[in-house]
């Protein structure tokens, strides 16, 4: 069985028909998006679904939903990490849940697959956190090599509905070819990881790549389709 995970608690509430087909999610904790209310509601839906918790912090920038860099000082960068974490780690202690993962969101997880120092800022940020969890990591990335360094367990993600470039990069999200949302082409996509350990890229050269986890973005505008049709396809 292939797991499958789903970022949530991002206001698309979706939630209720993604986790039944999903086995892990990252919940949104206050950075790009969420309060209180969303992580619990996210949290009680996890645990209703038996779906495996991830904390899911960002830069804190819910005016781009995270997804765009932002200027911010290494000490504020740990500040709001750190911030994000303790919100998300009180109510799953309230909601009588266990941590699983963290798994950074949008540019802060571009960011720190390919900065060393920003890799360095986010891992020193969450190692109290991440004693008895993992960290969801791109393969061959910066955040892999520091997260291991710091003894850290590390899960390798892929992205099932994004399109990769050469350098194993995310295909920006500006370009049409970005997202995958053809279902059949997702699956494809995914198979071509599980079982060859390759990606094909955007100029078409297949590039090794491992993955025990692959994410669907809930706000792909099928993801519900797609995690039911992946579910359905790897359980056979």
């Amino acid at each position: 069985m292939v797991d499958f995970n789903c970022d949530v608690g991002e206001g698309i509430a979706n939630e209720h028909l993604l986790m039944p087909h999903i086995t892990s999610c990252n919940i949104a904790c206050g950075g790009h998006f969420g309060d209180e209310n969303s992580i619990d509601e996210t949290i009680q839906c996890a645990l209703k679904n038996n779906v495996l918790i991830g904390a899911h912090p960002s830069f804190s920038d819910k005016e781009n939903f995270g997804r765009k860099w932002i200027q911010i000082t290494n000490e504020n960068l740990s500040e709001s990490i750190q911030y994000q974490m303790d919100l998300f780690m009180e109510r799953m202690f309230l909601n009588k849940a266990t941590l699983h993962h963290i798994k950074p969101h949008g540019a802060l997880y571009n960011a720190i697959a390919k900065d060393k120092n920003i890799a360095k800022i986010f891992v020193n940020s969450i190692l109290k956190y991440s004693r008895n969890s993992f960290l969801y990591v791109p393969y061959k990335s910066e955040i892999e090599k520091v997260a291991i360094k710091n003894n850290i367990k590390i899960i390798y993600e892929a992205f099932a509905d994004r399109n990769y470039n050469d350098d194993l990069t995310l295909v920006n999200r500006t370009y049409s070819n970005a997202t995958i949302t053809d279902k059949k082409k997702v699956f494809q996509h995914v198979s071509k990881i599980v079982f060859e350990g390759k990606v094909k890229t955007i100029s078409g050269i297949q590039k090794e790549i491992k993955a025990a986890t692959f994410c669907v973005h809930s706000d792909t505008e099928n993801a519900v389709e797609i995690i039911k049709y992946l579910s359905k396809k790897f359980k056979k």
